[in-house]
């Protein structure tokens, strides 16, 4: 089935974040945004007061806030301590990819809220490895942070004995739509296996799993003793503890930009010096180095997009640009295969690129890309298609790839 681009934003059919495009041309992610200036807030917030009244403690932390030092950490930590009264511990899983802005932003956190904060480190070589296995088994160099933030956090609930724990956004919500205002979603181990983690986990990635896998030759030397920050809470330790995982942005309006600004202003947060080479943004992402970068450019190699249009979008359904600004943006950025982040990642797991683009190659979506005269090609937003480089695919996998598939 060919591509289709939502008429009201920048956001393709393709999209990793489950969408559907209307009869009319607008995407599930636009019909939710047209619910958030209708919203009773004043109401939601009350519901949020109320809530977090019901597991405020008087000898232990109220909630868990898992955080990485970005705006939306600011922000969400800003609401509990600074609006609500409550007294969270803050949780970190940290992946060895920060940003000095990034870093200098997670280490203020503690003293600028007057909080407590753990910082989990997995050992650089695991993760250095996890990287490598990340690409090689999904595409994604950093699906080891998805698994940390996704679990690290409930492990430390358990071992405290605090049962919320309460997250900023959820995306399901705020890009593709999957979920409506109207559902108030919760964190579950289903979803975060299914959707967080691409139906993978942990013991995936150990040699065990990998020989299970049918990928031998990829094996690392992981055991379950190297991948412990990944193992999600049992059953029973789950409900032991009655623990709950929350969005905000089910009770609060969400935005980034307006974050952004609440941390800049009252906390001295910072963005990033340097312009990135993938999007316009400088606010977004500066936990990992890697995220804007070959991580972001992953999605582009697989969906035909990348973070600009994630960026262009949310700027389009908040009313700070609009959708001919966002396709220029686009065409600007989406595309752009990052040499500087490439080189940095390169080196730090040891890789060619030769090796890293043969790997991109084999996880192109045949809905999006076809092949001709030795050059990807897809179609694009404007209306026109472009080729985007050198297939460097086996040539016989190149028949998944004709022009009638795409």
């Amino acid at each position: 089935m060919k591509v289709q681009y939502c008429q009201r934003c920048v956001y393709p059919s393709s999209s990793a974040v489950r969408l559907e495009i209307d009869a009319n041309g607008v995407c599930t992610g636009c019909r939710v945004a047209e619910d958030r200036p209708v919203i009773d807030w004043e109401s939601r917030w009350q519901m949020f007061k109320d809530l977090t009244k019901e597991y405020s403690s008087q000898g232990n932390y109220d909630l868990i806030i898992p955080v990485s030092g970005g705006k939306d950490s600011y922000y969400q930590t800003h609401l509990a301590v600074k609006e609500l009264g409550l007294k969270p511990l803050l949780v970190t899983y940290h992946g060895n990819n920060y940003l000095p802005e990034g870093e200098y932003n997670l280490h203020r956190m503690r003293d600028v809220f007057d909080c407590d904060h753990i910082i989990f480190r997995p050992s650089v070589d695991s993760l250095i490895k996890m990287n490598r296995l990340g690409f090689r088994v999904q595409g994604d160099m950093n699906w080891h942070a998805h698994c940390g933030i996704a679990t690290v956090p409930f492990q430390v609930a358990v071992r405290y004995k605090v049962p919320l724990v309460m997250w900023g956004e959820i995306g399901w919500i705020d890009l593709g739509g999957m979920f409506t205002l109207h559902d108030f979603p919760e964190f579950t181990f289903k979803n975060r296996v299914e959707h967080d983690l691409r139906g993978f986990d942990w013991h995936d990635f150990t040699d065990e799993g990998l020989e299970k896998m049918g990928r031998p030759e990829w094996k690392e030397g992981l055991t379950a003793k190297d991948l412990m920050w990944g193992r999600y809470p049992s059953d029973d330790e789950v409900d032991a503890v009655g623990l709950r995982g929350i969005y905000m942005d089910c009770y609060v309006p969400w935005d980034g930009n307006h974050n952004a600004e609440i941390a800049r202003k009252h906390y001295g947060w910072k963005g990033s010096d340097q312009e990135f080479e993938r999007t316009y943004r400088r606010f977004s992402n500066l936990d990992d180095m890697h995220e804007n970068g070959i991580h972001d450019y992953l999605k582009f190699i697989k969906f035909g997009y990348g973070r600009c249009s994630d960026h262009a979008t949310k700027d389009i359904r908040t009313g700070r640009i609009t959708r001919d600004q966002g396709i220029e943006l686009v065409a600007r950025y989406d595309h752009v295969k990052p040499r500087k982040d490439l080189e940095r990642w390169l080196d730090y797991v040891g890789m060619t690129e030769r090796e890293f683009d043969i790997t991109c190659d084999s996880f192109r979506d045949p809905r999006v890309w076809w092949i001709e005269d030795g050059q990807w090609w897809k179609d694009n937003i404007w209306g026109q298609p472009s080729s985007y480089g050198s297939v460097h695919l086996p040539r016989e996998k190149w028949a998944a790839y004709s022009r009638k598939s795409a």
